[in-house]
C-alpha cells in the first residue's frame, strides 16, 4: 500500500524494550477501589447506586448524561462504601465526583447483557451495545465510541482507520494485544466496519512492532467478510495522531476543526477494537484496561490487565515499588502524558501507562529566550509557527494566538522536544487553550444570564398585559352588569308607572 508523507515530527527515543516483551498480568484487586463518574470527554456520569448498596461486577453504577457522555460500571463485586469528591487523575489535583467501592472478594458477576451476533443485528443495536458498555476510545482521547459509530447517520463513510501506532516511547500496551488478542482485535475491527456500514478497514501499526504486524496479518487471511488491510507506517511522533495517521494512509488532509468523517473516514484506536468485540460478543462493560508500567526507576516493568478504579500506589506496589525516586511519575506516555498529582489517584478509562521516570531520563535544562532558528516550526506535524505562537501568547494576545493557528495545535510537544532553547512551548499553548474556554465559559454565562433575563422580562410583560387585559375585561362585565340593572329597573320602573296608570283609570270609573 502506497504511504504518503506528513510535516513535521520527530524521532525521541523508544524505550519499548524496558516492557515490549514482557506478557499482559493480571494484577490483584486493591482494598478499594475509587472509581471517577468523569472518565471521558463530554458530561459526567450520573450515580445510579447509593452508600451501603451491595453491587456485583459488571453492574452499572453511574449511567450517560446527554448526548456525549458514557457509562460507569463495577470493575468487581462488593460493596458500596462512599459517593463524594476524590483526588481525580490529573495534573490539578482537584477532586472529582468518585464512587468508593470496597470489593468483597468473591468477583461475582451481574446478569450482563445476552451476546450479539454482531452481522445478524442492526449496526443502531451495536451502536446501543456499546453506549451501554460505557466504552470510550482508549487511545488516550476518551470520546465516547457510540458517538463514533453513529457517524454513518450524518456522514458518507467508506474507510475505518484502525489506530495500532503506539507511538508515545515506553508504551507497549497496544502492542501486546494486539500480540496475545489477534483474533479478538480483528474481529472487534470486523464488528466496527459492520456498525459503520463500510467495507474497508486498514490497520495501521509503526514499524517498531514486527511481531504484532506478523501476528495480525497472519490472522486476517482468515477473515473475508471485510477488506482489512494490515500495514506497517514509519516509526515517527506523533504519527498515531488521528488526522495525520489518515493523512499518511490516504494522502487526504482533514480540514481544520473538521472531523476525520468528514472526509469519509473513522479512526478508532485497537484496544477500543477489542473492547468493542468484549461487550458484543459476551455482553462485557469496559471494567478493566492493559497499562504499561515502565521507566528506570521501577523495580519491575511491564503490562497489566487493571480494573478501572485501582489506585496508581497499588499498582506501583504490585510492581515492586520504585528502586529510587522518581524525578518525574507519569500517566501516559513522556510527550502527551500527565504529571501524578498523587498516588491515591485512580487508573482510568484513558490511562495506558504509568511511567517512573529518572534523572537521565529527564535531564535538567534549564530554558533561554528563543533564538528564532524555527526549529520548531520543521518539528510541528500541523505546519504551525510555534515560536510566534508562543510570543503573542506571551505578551497577553490570545486572539493573535488564535488567528496564526493556536486551535489547530494537538499538544504533540514535537515543538518542544527540539526546541534548543527548552522554552516550555506546548505549556504556552495548553494555558492560553485554558485561558480560552475560561473566557468563552464566562461569556456564555453572560449570554445566557442575559437571555435568562430577557425571558424573565418576556414572561414578566407578558404577565402584567394578562393582568391589564383580565382587569379590562372585569371591568367591562362590570359596566355591563350595570347597564343591564339600570335597563332592569327602567324597565321594572316603567311597568310599575304602568300598573299606576291603570288604577287610576279604574278609580276614576268607579267613582263615576
Amino acid at each position: 500500500m502506497k504511504l504518503f508523507k506528513i510535516k513535521g515530527g520527530v524521532h525521541p527515543k523508544g524505550r519499548k524494550e524496558l516492557a515490549a516483551e514482557k506478557p499482559i498480568a493480571p494484577i490483584p484487586l486493591p482494598s478499594l477501589l475509587r472509581i471517577p463518574l468523569q472518565q471521558h470527554i463530554g458530561a459526567p456520569a450520573t450515580a445510579i447506586v447509593e452508600k451501603g448498596d451491595l453491587v456485583k461486577k459488571g453492574q452499572l453504577l453511574a449511567v450517560s448524561r446527554g448526548a456525549v457522555s458514557a457509562a460507569i460500571h463495577a470493575p468487581t463485586s462488593g460493596k458500596i462504601i462512599a459517593i463524594g469528591r476524590f483526588i481525580a487523575p490529573h495534573a490539578s489535583g482537584l477532586p472529582a465526583p468518585t464512587i468508593t467501592l470496597r470489593p468483597d472478594g468473591k468477583d461475582e458477576w451481574a446478569d450482563i447483557p445476552p451476546p450479539l451476533d454482531p452481522f445478524a443485528c442492526e449496526p443502531e443495536e451495536i451502536a446501543t451495545r456499546v453506549a451501554a458498555s460505557g466504552i470510550v476510545g482508549m487511545g488516550g482521547a476518551t470520546f465516547p465510541s457510540a458517538v463514533k459509530l453513529n457517524l454513518r447517520n450524518r456522514n458518507a463513510l467508506h474507510t475505518l482507520v484502525i489506530n495500532a501506532a503506539e507511538c508515545e516511547p515506553y508504551l507497549t500496551c497496544d502492542d501486546r494485544l494486539m500480540q496475545e488478542r489477534t483474533a479478538e482485535v480483528l474481529d472487534g475491527v470486523a464488528i466496527i466496519c459492520h456498525a459503520l456500514g463500510v467495507s474497508k478497514a486498514i490497520v495501521a501499526i509503526e514499524k517498531n512492532k514486527p511481531q504484532a504486524y506478523e501476528a495480525l496479518k497472519t490472522d486476517v487471511k482468515t477473515q473475508s467478510r471485510f477488506d482489512i488491510q494490515i500495514v506497517q507506517v514509519p516509526t515517527r511522533y506523533p504519527m498515531g495522531s488521528e488526522k495525520h495517521l489518515v493523512q499518511a494512509l490516504t494522502g487526504k488532509e482533514t480540514p481544520a476543526r473538521a472531523l476525520t468523517a468528514d472526509i469519509g473516514i473513522v479512526v478508532h484506536n485497537v484496544a477500543t477494537a477489542h473492547a468493542i468485540q468484549q461487550a458484543v460478543r459476551h455482553g462485557r462493560p469496559l471494567i478493566s484496561r492493559v497499562v504499561t508500567v515502565s521507566g528506570e526507576m521501577m523495580s519491575q516493568r511491564g503490562n497489566f490487565e487493571v480494573p478501572i478504579g485501582t489506585p496508581i500506589s497499588h499498582l506501583i506496589e504490585q510492581c515492586g515499588g520504585f528502586i529510587g525516586e522518581p524525578d518525574r511519575l507519569l500517566l501516559g506516555g513522556p510527550m502527551m502524558g500527565q504529571p501524578v498529582s498523587s498516588q491515591r489517584a485512580p487508573i482510568v478509562k484513558g490511562v495506558n501507562g504509568v511511567l517512573a521516570l529518572g534523572k537521565k531520563e529527564t535531564p535538567a535544562r534549564q530554558s533561554m529566550p528563543c533564538i528564532r532558528c524555527t526549529s520548531c516550526v520543521s518539528a510541528c506535524p500541523c505546519g504551525l509557527v510555534p515560536y510566534e505562537m508562543a510570543a503573542r501568547i506571551r505578551a497577553d494576545d490570545l486572539e493573535g494566538a488564535v488567528e496564526i493557528g493556536l486551535l489547530d495545535c494537538i499538544a504533540c510537544g514535537s515543538c518542544a522536544f527540539v526546541c534548543p532553547a527548552t522554552i516550555p512551548l506546548v505549556q504556552y499553548f495548553n494555558f492560553a487553550k485554558g485561558s480560552l474556554t475560561a473566557k468563552q465559559r464566562v461569556a456564555h454565562k453572560q449570554e445566557e444570564t442575559k437571555r435568562l433575563i430577557q425571558i424573565r422580562d418576556a414572561r414578566m410583560e407578558k404577565i402584567k398585559r394578562e393582568k391589564q387585559e383580565a382587569m379590562a375585561r372585569m371591568k367591562a362585565e362590570r359596566e355591563a352588569k350595570k347597564r343591564q340593572k339600570e335597563l332592569e329597573e327602567a324597565a321594572k320602573a316603567a311597568q310599575e308607572d304602568g300598573q299606576s296608570e291603570d288604577c287610576s283609570e279604574e278609580q276614576a270609573r268607579a267613582k263615576a
